[in-house]
């Protein structure tokens, strides 16, 4: 068991739950609990992590049912429950860690290959909340889009609290990040991809309602930053602006509602042809 903070593993495990850079160097990201181990890919685990009092209750539940042996096959570390605190990202830590390989998605070959005839993809610039994002993942695969595009200048997606909020939809959903977000959407515009713009409170100004636009073919929507929206060089080279109307004194919705809302409209007008 490992007892001491001093461990130069669980120095590594706290510097990659704490630090963008050490997890962009080592190609790796931190997966607290138990649901996002069990959907992990197996061939994406590096190493797992167990509290002592995590150990002993997945014994006894073992020692009753044989078929609870969600750790059968896998090589993990035991710690005690005061160094996996300090481990852990989250104030109460579900007693399972992991270390996840960084998955490795293609933009070009992504939107070649995407949903037959016809794709649906996220495009984010600059959202910084890590609920917003990993909230977005998750509402992607539900509404079923082909991938999420982010700026570069987007919150980490390996950030942990971005992880926790994906709920498993990271293992799953295609994404990229962009150095240069306006060469990724004349790249989908120039593969026949709509990239509608979701427009802001001050930018309504000649967007249509989201729900008057042709989502049947193939479409992008382009989310701006939580606070400034997106921005005017960015909003130019959208083939459409799109609006949510506003009723009472709300402006403007969250952006992962916001997103929410247009997927789900897509995925619903696709369902019934129109």
């Amino acid at each position: 068991m490992i007892n001491s903070l001093a461990n130069s593993r669980v120095k590594r495990v706290r510097a990659l739950c704490a630090k963008p850079k050490a997890r962009r160097e080592e190609g790796v990201f931190i997966a607290e609990g138990m649901k996002m181990f069990l959907e992990a890919p197996r061939s994406w685990i590096e190493e797992v992590y167990v509290s002592d009092s995590f150990y002993n209750k997945y014994r006894s539940n073992k020692d009753k049912n044989d078929k609870n042996d969600s750790l059968q096959g896998i090589d993990y570390e035991l710690v005690s429950d005061e160094v996996f605190s300090k481990m852990s990202d989250t104030q109460t830590p579900q007693g399972i860690l992991s270390v996840i390989k960084q998955p490795r998605y293609d933009l070009e070959k992504a939107v070649e290959t995407s949903g037959g005839e016809n794709p649906l993809f996220v495009i984010l610039e600059d959202i910084q909340d890590p609920g917003n994002l990993g909230t977005i993942l998750r509402v992607c695969e539900g509404a079923g889009a082909d991938g999420v595009i982010m700026s570069k200048n987007t919150v980490d997606i390996f950030n942990p609290k971005v992880v926790r909020s994906t709920m498993g939809s990271i293992y799953r959903v295609p994404f990229f990040t962009v150095d240069n977000l306006g060469g990724a959407i004349e790249l989908l515009k120039n593969a026949g991809i709509s990239v509608y713009a979701a427009a802001a409170d001050g930018d309504v100004g000649g967007a249509c309602e989201y729900d008057l636009a042709d989502y049947t073919k193939p479409a992008a929507f382009l989310i701006g930053n939580e606070g400034n929206g997106l921005k005017p060089a960015t909003m130019e080279l959208a083939s459409q602006r799109i609006s949510i109307p506003m009723e009472g004194l709300v402006e403007s919705l969250n952006a992962a509602i916001a997103t929410a809302v247009l997927v789900y409209e897509a995925a619903r007008v696709r369902r019934r042809g129109k």
